[in-house]
């Protein structure tokens, strides 16, 4: 279900930021004009007239304090530039230089090195993970007893592992260790193997902070000073770093994370010990160096930080197009990623040599897609494109049977009813009304975030509908 925040920042913190950009001759810049004033929806209704924007209009918009991106052409930076603030209160401006946490592209930069490990001999892409885990161990369940948790399956999210994001701790919390998290003793559910490992997919942060914990259990050392010294140096990323809490000398320079609502993050910025999954601070010129590093490998079919023939494993689409650390599609690798207060997204090409980083210190990352979409377009990239919908013919007569009360699993109730001829919802847990738009007699989904509404209809009869994890039973 949808909820709708309003978001309100002062407009004077806009006025006053001039976007920074590297040095680039003139006809880069009318190729750079042309991304940042080509934005379009990333979703998009047929029949309807698509808007476009300009990124600095855009985010006073939608009311993102901040954005930063880099773009990777030919094996180097291309161009970068930043826009907006870092931080509002401080009046001070996102650079190219400001630290954002990258969120779950935490987790193609691990796994990193565990390919490195596996490489090495140390781990085995197929063995119980167990076998590396020293401190503590994954617990065997009827789920575990033919089929095992191995990092291959940790990797592509095949493990079968609970827990799939954390929230994050804030400034003035405690900070319970890898096993503490592991054990629910933070704040979420302990790690645990609820289905049988390699039979289907299901995206695992959890199983990423095993991960964690295996490389530390194996190393003897930190997992942040094993990424730092076999990972981050090597890819030219000295300046970014996994520590949690963000240690003090990297404050000046880092972004404040935003609610939706423009409300600062409790303490700034929010703390993951679940390093390996979310807890990576960089920026995008630095980011992009793994896309770059990545792409040469793949592309020249030579050894580099890892050799050709792990790169070429590592980007094979598993279960749900996902590789052994990587998102990956026809066209593309990459990961996004949503940490409390923060939004990125890493996109690079397979067979062309291009790549792009976008980061914003909001909860609202919605201008990401529409960024990549307007650099795809300008660069004649394929793979990156709105999606649309066809929107069902329904007149109002039509719409009156799902009119009603329901009752949401875990959210309360919502009231469904019509206005300006279309089905409105809307419930105490909601800023203001929801649209639904019909695909057809069944399936609707929501104008705002596109989440699908499924509903049970028979006899002509309404009963109830599905909205992602939600079920809804019709109550009145």
């Amino acid at each position: 279900m949808k909820v709708i925040q309003t978001l309100i920042f002062l407009l004077i913190a806009f006025a006053c930021s001039t976007p920074e950009t590297t040095k680039i001759d003139q006809s880069l810049e009318e190729r750079i004009a042309e991304v940042e004033n080509g934005l379009i929806p990333a979703r998009q209704i047929e029949g309807e007239e698509v808007p476009v924007y300009n990124i600095e209009e855009r985010l006073k918009e939608l009311g993102i304090p901040g954005l930063s991106l880099a773009v990777a052409s030919n094996g180097k930076i291309e161009w970068a530039k930043s826009y907006g603030m870092a931080d509002v209160s401080q009046g001070r401006q996102m650079t190219n230089e400001t630290l954002q946490l990258a969120a779950s592209i935490s987790k193609p930069i691990s796994a990193v090195r565990a390919h490195q490990l596996v490489e090495k001999g140390v781990f085995d892409l197929d063995a119980d993970i167990n076998t590396y885990l020293t401190s503590w161990k994954v617990p065997e369940n009827e789920f575990t007893a033919d089929q095992k948790v191995t990092i291959r399956r940790i990797l592509n999210h095949t493990a079968g592992l609970t827990v799939w994001g954390f929230p994050g701790y804030d400034n003035g919390d405690t900070i319970p260790s890898t096993v503490e998290v592991l054990d629910g003793k933070g704040n979420t559910d302990p790690v645990r193997v609820y289905k049988v490992p390699g039979e289907s997919w299901m995206y695992s942060g959890g199983g990423y902070t095993v991960l964690q914990l295996a490389i530390t259990d194996t190393e003897g050392m930190g997992f942040t000073q094993s990424m730092q010294d076999n990972v981050l140096n090597h890819l030219k990323m000295q300046g970014s770093t996994f520590e949690n809490p963000l240690p003090e000398k990297y404050h000046n320079i880092a972004a404040t994370g935003y609610r939706h609502n423009g409300d600062e993050v409790e303490g700034k910025w929010p703390i993951y010990p679940e390093m390996a999954a979310a807890g990576l601070w960089t920026t995008p010129s630095m980011l992009i160096q793994y896309a770059i590093e990545v792409q040469k490998i793949n592309q020249s079919g030579e050894d580099g930080i890892l050799k050709y023939e792990t790169v070429k494993e590592m980007l094979t689409p598993g279960m749900n197009g996902h590789g052994l650390g990587p998102g990956v599609s026809e066209h593309t690798f990459g990961h996004g990623g949503a940490d409390e207060g923060f939004r990125s997204r890493l996109v690079a090409w397979k067979d062309q040599p291009y790549a792009m980083v976008v980061m914003v210190n909001s909860d609202n990352g919605s201008i990401i897609d529409e960024v990549l979409i307007s650099f795809a377009n300008e660069y004649g990239l394929p793979g990156i494109q709105p999606e649309t919908k066809e929107v069902a013919d329904l007149t109002v007569a039509d719409l009156q049977k799902y009119t009603g009360k329901y009752k949401l699993t875990e959210s309360g109730e919502v009231e469904l009813y019509i206005e300006d001829g279309q089905l409105t919802a809307f419930g105490e847990f909601m800023n203001e009304p929801g649209i639904f738009l019909a695909e057809n007699d069944t399936l609707f989904f929501d104008k705002e975030d596109w989440q699908p509404i499924d509903f049970d209809l028979e006899n002509d009869i309404v009963g109830g509908f599905n909205a992602g994890r939600f079920r809804a039973e019709r109550v009145e």
